[in-house]
């Protein structure tokens, strides 16, 4: 990953592949979303994706979530 000195952390998908702001991902496995009723199932596109502090964690929206915050561990991008 070519990242900028002064950038966030290196943020990695399931398959080793470097994230950057605004990529789109996909879900590898279902996840329920704690504190609501909401399961997002696998396959699930996630678009406009954003970097966190925390490299193991990407900040995104959902329809039915606001402020959803998903571990790279989940997600391959597209």
């Amino acid at each position: 990953c070519l990242t900028p000195i002064l950038s966030k952390m290196e943020s990695k998908d399931s398959n080793g592949n470097c994230l950057v702001d605004g990529d789109t991902v996909i879900l590898i496995k279902d996840l329920k979303v704690k504190g609501t009723s909401v399961t997002i199932k696998r396959g699930t596109s996630i678009k406009n994706i954003r970097l966190t502090n925390n490299a193991t964690e990407i900040d995104c929206k959902y329809k039915k979530v606001k402020g959803l915050v998903l571990k790279t561990e989940f997600v391959k991008k597209k």
